[in-house]
């Protein structure tokens, strides 16, 4: 068994909003979202590997997050990683992210002028979300076919967050030597 926790602090200065944002506000009125020039940051991270046995272990982590606009958020993940042999490996995975809305955010004509800041980012609103997949690894003694290419992972994963964003993600990792 295999444990870490590992915490950050993080301070951010200066320009934090993102000019292609848009504001509607309830009046009619638009403008560019405006945030805070400042913004503190407070990750709290656990993580715990399990070896089941020789070809099986069980990853988790566990963050908790919470900054000074208000967002307060929990991440689970987990992993269980199996060596079919020494060249091939299959790991189902599954990530559960919740978080609480920023103080700012409000949604498509929410807002009203005088509010000193305001958002509709949805990556600032509350959601919930889920990514499950599986990732299957090829590790090579020699390079494949001459390339140079020791290691093939190919990753599946489905996304869907309740803010109705649903997302297929296929990577490709290629390691060479």
């Amino acid at each position: 068994m295999q444990g870490s926790i590992s915490t950050d602090l993080v301070f951010q200065s200066g320009d934090l909003g993102l000019p292609f944002h848009r504001v509607y506000f309830k009046d009619g009125n638009e403008a560019v979202e405006l945030l805070p020039s400042v913004r503190l940051k407070a990750p709290v991270g656990f993580r715990l590997n399990y070896f089941v046995v020789d070809n099986l272990v069980l990853r988790s982590y566990y963050r908790f997050y919470i900054d000074s606009w208000g967002i307060l958020s929990h991440t689970l993940n987990l992993e269980a990683p199996v060596k079919i042999n020494p060249f091939f490996s299959v790991s189902p995975f599954y990530r559960f992210y919740t978080e609480t809305a920023a103080k700012y955010f409000a949604p498509y004509k929410a807002h009203t002028v005088g509010e000193p800041y305001y958002t509709s980012n949805y990556a600032l609103s509350a959601f919930n979300s889920h990514f499950f997949g599986i990732d299957f690894r090829l590790s090579f003694i020699k390079s494949l076919w001459g390339t140079g290419i020791n290691m093939l992972e190919v990753r599946y994963g489905h996304y869907m967050q309740t803010t109705d964003l649903v997302s297929d993600v296929i990577s490709l990792n290629l390691k060479f030597k």
